[in-house]
């Protein structure tokens, strides 16, 4: 009997042999589906939180699919590290600025045409995003998902004890300053120790006084910034009577935390200010309006960029899986989430509710009033901010133009030369 026992199990082992090297050993079915994994890396990393949980929400909903969401310090330095390496993310999540342009410009994006989510997204936030090609492209290349909206936030109890009006010209907006210092009151909270802040007010202003596209133009050859830009640096100039008396002592936290504690009834700052002021004065109320850079009404519009789109790379292996993410992303859920969370604007149609604060902006976005910050156009190696802020210390506007059309001209060398020659190739063959 024990002999035949240690037979009996021999060939239980030999058949249990046979089973593992059909199905792989793995303990599962053969007919499993493999798994296929999709990268994120995307460059907001104040919204980290909110991703988290999106990472873990898809992956607890599908099984073919895993996703790994990315949001490091510095993402962008990292994407270009990765870039260089050709190590590249399935899918990257950027803001609609010049750093999509030089990517796009470097073919390292996939051609989404055929991704039918982009029937969803906003006409306006598309053509943004086709105005920052440098030259025509054929194809899409991203998928708009949040904007913002700067113009100006203001305190809306002092407003209401007041009885003030929004402003809807420049010279409205400048009666009105007079009228808060004849109340004791400071009308604007300025930052401008952190340069990057003196592009919120000169957004804003040139958005209405110099043509959208002023950047191309210039690149074409057919205009100067010193033709457009002089009455945008001198009303940027006009705004420091109306601030701190040291606007450059100041950092944005400061500027944030002053306005919060009611030392200023205005602040011309985006929508991306208001968890900072509400983390001070989670009480406030604020509420946002346009700009008015003109004195002719119709001539301002919303301050509106794109700040966080979705891009697949050439290298994803696995399109149609990226396409199930971006589809996830773009669920009404999710996208309302993440406006709750990050005080945003969506470029997906459909009826989002919008935080409060932008309730004074709200018909500009409904009726796709709006158009991009010039700022997304200039080169980080520019450094138009820091340039601003010396136009607001040393108050030279000539000097200022003068500079800025020859640090254009020195920063651009490359894509100017790209644009005048797809301008007259295209003048040839017609």
């Amino acid at each position: 009997m024990k002999k035949r026992r240690n037979i009996s199990i021999s060939v239980l082992l030999i058949f249990g042999m046979f089973v593992c090297m059909l199905t792989g050993c793995s303990g599962k079915s053969g007919k499993e589906e493999e798994v296929t994994e999709i990268e994120i890396l995307q460059y907001k990393q104040e919204a980290a939180a909110y991703f988290e949980k999106v990472e873990e929400k898809f992956n607890a909903t599908h099984k073919n699919i895993r996703l790994k969401i990315e949001s490091p310090n510095d993402a962008s330095t990292i994407m270009r590290t990765r870039f260089i390496r050709e190590d590249y993310p399935d899918i990257i999540g950027i803001g609609g600025d010049i750093n999509y342009s030089y990517f796009l410009d470097a073919e390292i994006l996939m051609d989404i045409s055929d991704y039918k989510g982009l029937d969803e997204i906003k006409e306006s936030y598309k053509e943004i995003d086709k105005n920052l090609e440098f030259v025509p492209t054929d194809g899409v290349y991203a998928v708009p998902y949040a904007g913002n909206a700067a113009g100006i936030l203001y305190n809306k109890k002092i407003f209401e004890e007041h009885g003030w009006k929004i402003p809807q010209t420049w010279s409205e907006l400048m009666n009105l300053c007079d009228e808060i210092q004849a109340a004791g009151l400071q009308p604007f909270t300025m930052g401008f120790k952190d340069t990057w802040t003196c592009l919120a007010p000169w957004n804003g202003l040139a958005v209405d006084l110099a043509p959208s596209d002023v950047c191309r133009q210039v690149n074409q050859g057919k205009t100067t910034f010193t033709e457009n830009y002089r009455e945008v640096a001198e009303k940027m100039l006009q705004l420091l009577s109306y601030g701190p008396k040291d606007p450059f002592a100041y950092n944005y936290n400061d500027a944030c935390t002053a306005f919060a504690r009611g030392e200023a009834v205005m602040y011309p700052i985006g929508s991306y200010a208001v968890p900072q002021i509400q983390s001070v004065n989670p009480d406030m109320e604020i509420d946002s309006f346009v700009f008015p850079g003109s004195d002719k009404k119709e001539e301002n519009t919303l301050n509106s960029g794109i700040d966080l789109q979705f891009c697949v790379t050439k290298e994803c292996k696995n399109k149609e899986a990226a396409y199930e993410v971006l589809d996830f992303l773009l669920e009404d859920e999710n996208v309302q989430d993440y406006l709750n969370e990050q005080n945003s604007v969506p470029c997906k149609e459909g009826a989002f509710e919008l935080s409060p604060m932008l309730d004074g902006v709200r018909q500009y976005i409904e009726e796709e009033n709006m158009a991009d910050y010039q700022d997304h156009y200039y080169p980080s190696e520019m450094a138009v901010d820091a340039q601003i802020q010396t136009l607001l210390i040393d108050k030279d506007i000539d000097a200022f133009l003068k500079k800025f059309d020859k640090d254009w001209q020195r920063y651009n060398r490359d894509i100017i030369q790209k644009v005048q020659k797809y301008e007259a190739e295209q003048t040839h063959s017609k």
